[in-house]
């Protein structure tokens, strides 16, 4: 069920919430949506990180009954924390950063889940793609039981283009793939790291696994194909503590 207080509806509304700095989640505008004030709200959303989806209007009707002009926005719970600063930020610590990046999970208890898991073993930050994946909703931070108020989370344009700056910054890019000849226990997880997860229906992109140092699997002795990520990435994480203890 949405909260009134998960979103803001209104054309004005919305573009004065973006102005303000709003962490805005995903934004639905209704398809046929023209004028003055909406193309105002388009001249905004251009270039910017927020999704936007076109729907029908039964589909903003059946979220809600008030007059919402076409337009409602979905706010994040968290601020997203921007990757520079954070890698940035612990070079200067001199931390020996570990940085999970999930490549398009759509199932929000993972993410919950691997938050969950990430925030108890003190993983550095977690990073996502705006579109075509979860992103830090109410219903993701009750699913990770707060985590995801407590770990940084990353929202970025482009996976591609961020995997390959934390690359250039010295971290050693580990994907998890079940295709992988390499036992997870016999890689080096104790350099700066950024573990890549796969999506539970594709695994890891093929422009991402271009851009890994390694990839590495867990062994499986079952009929079934793969783990579930939120577990594989639990072991993998620990595999990390382990290590480095």
């Amino acid at each position: 069920m949405i909260k009134s207080s998960d979103m803001i509806f209104g054309i004005r509304a919305v573009a004065e919430a973006i102005s303000a700095g709003k962490e805005v989640d995903k934004i639905l505008i209704r398809k046929d949506l023209t004028g003055e004030l909406a193309g105002e709200l388009f001249e905004m959303l251009r270039g910017s990180n927020i999704v936007v989806q076109r729907v029908p209007q039964e589909k903003l009707n059946s979220i809600t009954r008030k007059n919402h002009q076409g337009v409602i926005a979905f706010i994040s719970p968290i601020n997203y924390q921007p990757v520079e600063e954070i890698v940035a930020s612990l070079y200067e610590q001199g931390k020996v950063p570990f940085i999970i990046v999930l490549d398009h999970l759509t199932d929000v208890r993972n993410f919950g889940a691997i938050a969950r898991t990430a925030e108890c073993a003190g993983v550095d930050a977690i990073i996502i793609p705006s579109k075509g994946s979860v992103s830090v909703t109410a219903d993701a931070v009750k699913t990770s039981a707060g985590a995801l108020m407590n770990i940084p989370v990353c929202r970025v344009q482009s996976l591609y283009n961020c995997v390959k700056y934390l690359k250039d910054c010295g971290l050693r890019i580990m994907g998890a793939s079940e295709k992988s000849n390499i036992n997870y226990t016999d890689a080096d997880m104790t350099t700066p790291l950024a573990l890549v997860m796969g999506a539970e229906d594709k695994g890891i992109s093929t422009e991402i696994l271009s851009l890994t140092d390694t990839t590495v699997s867990l062994p499986q002795y079952g009929k079934i194909a793969s783990l579930n990520v939120s577990v594989a990435a639990g072991v993998m994480i620990y595999e990390v503590l382990r290590q480095r203890k």
